[in-house]
């Protein structure tokens, strides 16, 4: 008998069999290249010294590429900080690592990171920085046959950036960041590539350079536009709905004391609590902020709310009274009271009947009897009726918080 070839035996495994006799194949190919790899990192590495940098006996300084890659996020921003998260890529070329051989490119992990020469790269006003390692070193070390390297490093950076934060949450800010080599004088370059950031809006990234005898500066300025949909929803509209809720009192009767206690207690609290939390996202300045200007103002508008109940709950029922018609009353009833009754004496002051009777403005800013008001010397003047104030508030308040909202956003997004 003759065996069976190849092509019939492939012919009779089932498919995954056959995907899976393929998979070996090209696992166990590459075991040459490995080889290879192998020596020709064992020939670099044989007289390489570590400590020296390329080109050391050379006048020109080795160019490095700071290249920031669309994996770098702004996470925090502070009074005078913010964090970035960035991959930060350095490109150089150390004639000694160039080799021959048929692979073009060695892709390396950090265990070969600490065999070769690095760029002392530092950033000038960062606060702190801390590398990741979790799972593995976040590192990547790429080696060209002619010498070229790429090395990349994740970071976490707390940079100095002194933030003007009246226009908070609507600001822009310039934000640098500043590197340089600790040591030796070397060019700096950037990549093409413009960064991706969260809570904020990237608007565009420019570049400083600053150079002298024996350094060289390089300055990344980052312009961004703070995103407000977290602040809109977090604490704009709460606060919006909780001045609208205090308003619904001025339907309410004014004899249902514990209904409008209730609500206008409950606003103003609601109203304490939404400025707590949203001072705990406000940074530490000694200055008012846009957001600690429209709290407060809300808050006003709901503790005015309260108080409109309070004044109107006082008026109502005042301590002096004849015959339960209040003095204040823009309604009394049409009975004739003579003025030589000694009740009408024992309820009124004498000095406000005098002065009306001669003509003149009572004391208080509203009239004490029905005869004043009418008279000629009331013309010219506002009468308000302190028994509807609820009429009023329902006007006013909606008017001139709709005013200062208009106000507000049109100032600080627009001018």
């Amino acid at each position: 008998g003759v065996a069976p070839s190849n092509s019939i035996e492939s012919q009779r495994l089932d498919p995954p069999e056959r995907r899976h006799k393929h998979l070996q194949s090209q696992m166990l190919a590459p075991k040459a290249q490995d080889t290879d790899a192998t020596e020709i990192l064992n020939a670099l590495l044989r007289e390489y010294d570590k400590k020296l940098r390329p080109d050391i006996g050379a006048l020109s300084c080795p160019i490095l590429i700071m290249n920031n890659h669309n994996d770098a996020y702004l996470h925090h921003c502070g009074s005078n900080e913010y964090q970035i998260d960035i991959i930060f890529a350095q490109t150089w070329t150390d004639s000694r690592l160039s080799y021959n051989g048929t692979m073009k490119r060695l892709t390396l992990n950090s265990n070969m990171v600490g065999l070769i020469w690095l760029p002392d790269t530092i950033f000038r006003n960062s606060k702190n920085a801390d590398s990741h390692w979790i799972t593995t070193p976040n590192q990547l070390l790429r080696i060209w046959n002619d010498g070229k390297i790429l090395y990349t490093l994740r970071l976490t950076i707390n940079a100095e950036c002194q933030l003007q934060l009246h226009n908070f949450p609507m600001d822009e800010h310039s934000c640098p960041l500043i590197f340089s080599s600790c040591e030796y004088n070397v060019v700096f370059s950037v990549g093409p590539e413009v960064p991706s950031m969260k809570q904020v809006l990237f608007l565009e990234y420019r570049i400083s350079s600053v150079s002298g005898d024996y350094y060289v500066l390089m300055t990344v300025y980052f312009d961004l536009s703070r995103r407000m949909g977290y602040f809109t929803i977090q604490t704009y509209i709460p606060c919006i709905l909780t001045v609208v809720l205090s308003w619904v009192s001025f339907w309410i009767k004014k004899d249902a004391t514990p209904a409008r206690t209730a609500l206008g207690i409950t606003t103003v609290l609601t109203m304490t609590t939404l400025s707590s939390v949203a001072r705990t996202s406000l940074p530490r300045v000694s200055y008012i902020t846009a957001m600690d200007l429209f709290v407060t103002v809300c808050f006003l508008f709901v503790f005015a709310a309260l108080m409109e109940y309070a004044a109107l709950n006082y008026y109502s029922n005042p301590p002096f009274s004849f015959q339960n018609y209040s003095a204040l009353d823009a309604r009394p009833p049409h009975a004739v009271i003579a003025l030589n009754n000694s009740l009408y004496w024992q309820d009124f002051e004498d000095a406000c009947v005098y002065d009306c009777l001669d003509g003149k403005d009572c004391r208080s800013f509203f009239c004490c009897f029905e005869e004043c008001r009418g008279g000629g010397w009331r013309k010219g003047r506002v009468h308000l009726d302190l028994l509807d104030l609820d009429a009023y508030s329902r006007v006013f308040f909606p008017t001139s918080f709709l005013l200062f909202n208009i106000v507000y956003w049109v100032g600080y997004l627009y001018l």
